[in-house]
């Protein structure tokens, strides 16, 4: 005896496996990789260090990146430049709405892998160093075209890997995830439909400029494969060099942010925005900015040091550990994270953290505090740690 319906069909197990796949993103994709934590699809920011400070190891698609950056300097800029210059050499569909083409002829150029770069990973063993420092000029001495001019050049690096494949096409070869970026090169854009520019038109005061913004989103997102990721870059949102000025107006913005928001949860594995805010003309105290920070997935900002602070010739006066640190150039203060605030889990993680530019990183990491003045054995950090018979006499 069955008690089973009548007149009702079974599914099939091919048919329900088939509606998880067409649900279910594709992780295939060039720069997309699933989550460590949930898998939910992620891309890189093209910085490994804000990749991680994510918490899922990438950007997870479907949600926007406020960047605030307070004072007149553009690294909030030079973090938007590396996001788009990733999404470029992935094959991504960039977006740059309010700027013109030179500011794409200024995106960064490739210098390595992230991975494999020894300026991001932990470093070389004591043999490699050895290597390096007596034989590296005659390490290819016999080979093939090796001269006198060609001893001191690097090993060959892929440095265009999508030289024959368009913005909807997977490549041939593995392309990392996240790549190294060297401010004094260029980037050579492979296909001119993987970076478009979105014009602010000039309309009447009682119209929003925003509108003609989100027509071109929505056509581009429509009439795009379901491969296709895309990358929306805004600098400098709200900036009076850029936009005019009833653009800042509350009924304008706040319903372009709720818009563009609406996008990312109706594309969630196809669509990303990452975007700098000047808090010198807009401050946090506003209730303008904290209504755009409630409406963004992730907040971050970016306070420099003054210039006094960052130029001081001793690693003590700029917050270096020790002598063979970096410099920092300001704190990076987390106020929001992509899905993990959204869940209810706060905001930020507990350490102080600051950013380091240089020519061919971004990198953000714990704030040190600065040797105790007249340890000079702390600042050239040679000390192990241990105390020595010194320390302990009374």
């Amino acid at each position: 005896m069955s008690f089973r319906k009548r007149n009702v069909g079974l599914s099939s197990p091919k048919s329900q496996t088939q509606k998880a796949e067409s649900d279910g993103p594709n992780i295939s994709i060039s720069g997309v990789r699933p989550s460590p934590l949930d898998g939910r699809p992620t891309t890189s920011t093209g910085t490994s260090s804000l990749d991680d400070l994510l918490g899922h190891s990438g950007f997870a698609l479907g949600n926007s990146i406020l960047i605030e950056e307070d004072g007149t300097t553009e690294f909030g800029t030079t973090l938007l430049r590396y996001f788009a210059a990733e999404g470029v050499i992935q094959g991504h569909k960039v977006h740059a709405v309010g700027v013109g083409e030179s500011w794409g002829r200024e995106l960064p150029g490739v210098a390595g892998s992230a991975a494999g770069d020894v300026t991001e990973a932990e470093g070389p063993t004591g043999a490699e160093k050895e290597k390096m420092k007596i034989a590296w000029r005659y390490e290819r001495l016999g080979e093939f075209g090796a001269g006198p001019s060609s001893a001191r050049a690097p090993p060959a690096v892929n440095r265009n890997p999508m030289k024959d494949n368009s913005c909807e096409k997977t490549p041939s070869s593995p392309i990392p995830f996240c790549h190294t970026f060297d401010l004094t090169k260029r980037l050579a854009v492979p296909d001119p439909r993987c970076l478009a520019f979105v014009p602010i038109r000039p309309v009447p005061q009682h119209v929003s400029p925003f509108e003609s913004i989100l027509q071109t989103f929505n056509e581009q997102l429509a009439s795009s494969s379901s491969s296709t990721i895309h990358r929306i870059v805004i600098p400098n949102l709200l900036s009076p060099a850029l936009y005019p000025p009833h653009a800042s107006s509350p009924q304008h913005i706040l319903q372009f942010l709720h818009s563009l928001r609406a996008l990312l949860r109706q594309y969630p594995t196809r669509l990303v925005v990452m975007m700098t805010l000047p808090l010198m003309l807009y401050p946090r105290s506003t209730g303008l900015t904290r209504w755009m920070e409630l409406l963004s997935d992730g907040v971050i900002e970016l306070t420099p040091f003054p210039r006094s602070v960052d130029a001081g010739p001793a690693a003590t006066a700029s917050g270096a550990a020790t002598a063979q640190e970096e410099k920092p150039q300001g704190m990076v203060k987390v106020h929001r994270l992509p899905v993990f605030s959204e869940k209810g889990g706060g905001g930020a993680p507990g350490d102080d953290l600051a950013f380091v530019v240089s020519r061919r990183k971004f990198v953000i990491k714990p704030f040190n505090l600065p040797p105790v003045e007249g340890d000079t054995q702390a600042q050239r950090g040679d000390g192990d740690g241990k105390p020595t018979n010194v320390e302990i006499e009374f």
